[in-house]
């Protein structure tokens, strides 16, 4: 079974997360593309060290290596919303990063 992977798109059309990929280095943009394959080909079945529940509708996808990045992403009706993307400099998700994608996932309800 496949599922789509989108980027989460603001009102103004804006993507975040598309943006932020495409600025970073070609190996990080790699890793990256690999992840949203492996989302779409595994979808909820996809888990830990690829992707991690942080609450009940968030989700993340992890980047190993020199840049490590975090995607979070949630789902509904067989599709993957990457919502938002950032360095992962600390040992826990700060809150502020859950706080931004918890607000545009409710954008998409």
């Amino acid at each position: 079974m496949s599922f789509l992977v989108e980027f989460y798109s603001t009102p103004r059309g804006d993507k975040p997360v598309e943006k932020f990929i495409n600025s970073q280095d070609q190996s990080t943009i790699s890793k990256y593309a690999r992840l949203a394959i492996l989302l779409s080909q595994y979808g909820p079945i996809l888990h830990y060290p690829y992707s991690r529940k942080l609450t009940n509708n968030l989700y993340e996808l992890r980047s190993h290596g020199d840049t490590k990045i975090r995607i979070i992403y949630t789902h509904m009706n067989k599709t993957y919303y990457l919502l938002h993307a950032f360095k992962k400099k600390t040992q826990k998700t700060p809150s502020r990063e859950i706080n931004i994608a918890e607000s545009r996932r409710l954008t998409l309800i």
